[in-house]
């Protein structure tokens, strides 16, 4: 909003002091990252309070867990506090008609929604259950299709690929070193030379023209399946205190910077990598929902006073998976959201291996030799004896190695 006022002011010859910082999308990022931090540190308190006064408290199961009872009634819900201090500051320092912008904003109100109704049918309507289990997938296919024909159909995404044999030095002639903006449905392959991927390619059976014309008969579904396993993996993931939102930090600070780098023709030239044109505004998203995680964090760190509950758990996978998606970086989702992967395998391997044996040696050898001692994974540290503070650390320093990785995957080639 204040980038349009910006444009209109000096469209009028209008000059304020200061106002051309407007221009500089790290500025915007900078303030954006700021107050996002402010609103859910200084609201996040009120809305915790409003929370704990509708009784909307967490229901704990016995499972056996040192410290699970204490948990009892700590409110829950708490995503809409990074969903509203994300989305404030969103409006306030993006150009919110770009087109990406747009489709991040739709994630956010989208999975948070989803997210919403089924702990509103959990505290509320006292469904221990929520949501069924069918509906939450519905609506992650839903925002997959959203997604996905409106990556593959708008004429605002597109890519510039570098030219083989670019020469061009010059800062201010780069943009010689690009191909003219196209319509492609290519993502970037890590680790790998010529490393760009065409989703077209996978019908090799057709005529390149024919293959690029139905490419989108492959593309549209992996988005689905991505923003699905993605915001299920961080659903999964929020299971003990500070774990999802710390681990979606360190995502989502390495999904800015290759906002950033993807979304700029110098960088964009200088790393040798696809130009999105239009990208760089999705920084600011990216940073606003930082700060805003991070501000949530404060209050989620061992003990919680607040559960993010699937209002933000649920978003949070959503608008990675989204995000990566549109930087045409999903394919290093298995890397970079490792710990949400891990945590996902480890509740399929527990009831692949619990049905095996119980099919091979019965019901009791099946219940006295599982694969972990509880699943997800963080719960079966907690049954080995870690406290809760030394699993979450852990896991995001294993975080940050794993965003490292992705990192270096710029060079590595």
């Amino acid at each position: 909003m204040l980038y349009y006022l910006y444009e209109y002011l000096t469209n009028h010859g209008i000059y304020i002091p200061g106002i051309n910082l407007l221009r500089y999308i790290s500025f915007r990022a900078a303030f954006a990252v700021l107050l996002s931090l402010l609103i859910a540190m200084v609201y996040g308190k009120k809305i915790i309070n409003y929370l704990r006064k509708k009784q909307m408290g967490e229901m704990v199961r016995d499972l056996g867990l040192d410290g699970q009872k204490q948990k009892e009634g700590t409110p829950t819900m708490g995503g809409l506090i990074i969903i509203i201090a994300t989305l404030i500051p969103v409006v306030l320092f993006t150009r919110i008609f770009n087109i990406y912008i747009v489709l991040l904003i739709i994630s956010v109100i989208w999975m948070g929604a989803i997210g919403f109704i089924d702990d509103y049918l959990k505290k509320v309507k006292k469904n221990k259950d929520g949501l069924s289990g069918k509906f939450k997938v519905i609506g992650q296919v839903g925002l997959g299709l959203i997604i996905g024909i409106t990556m593959y159909f708008h004429p605002d995404i597109t890519v510039k690929r570098k030219y083989a044999d670019a020469t061009v030095i010059n800062r201010n002639n780069v943009e010689q070193n690009f191909q003219k903006a196209e319509k492609a449905t290519v993502s970037t392959v890590p680790f790998m030379k010529n490393n760009e991927f065409d989703y077209s390619g996978i019908l090799f059976w057709m005529s390149p023209e024919k293959a690029t014309e139905w490419s989108w008969l492959v593309f549209i579904p992996i988005v689905i399946f991505i923003v699905t396993a993605v915001s299920n993996g961080a659903n999964i993931t929020d299971g003990i205190d500070g774990l999802a939102a710390g681990t979606s930090v360190v995502i989502l600070l390495t999904l800015a910077f290759f906002a950033y780098i993807s979304g700029n023709i110098i960088f964009a030239d200088y790393l040798n990598i696809m130009f999105l044109p239009n990208m760089g505004e999705t920084t600011i998203f990216a940073l606003a929902l930082v700060g805003a995680v991070i501000g949530f964090f404060w209050y989620n760190t061992y003990p919680a006073q607040v559960f993010m509950g699937d209002t933000g758990s649920l978003m949070l996978g959503g608008v990675i998976a989204v995000l990566a998606i549109i930087l045409r970086k999903e394919l290093l989702i298995p890397v970079l959201c490792g710990i949400f992967l891990v945590e996902n395998l480890s509740v399929v391997l527990q009831v692949i291996v619990f049905k095996y044996r119980k099919k091979k040696f019965g019901l009791e050898y099946a219940q006295n030799n599982r694969l972990f001692k509880m699943s997800p994974l963080h719960h079966h540290y907690q049954k080995e004896g870690y406290h809760e503070s030394k699993i979450v650390n852990r896991m995001i320093i294993i975080g940050v190695m794993l965003a490292i990785i992705c990192l270096i995957t710029l060079k590595i080639r």
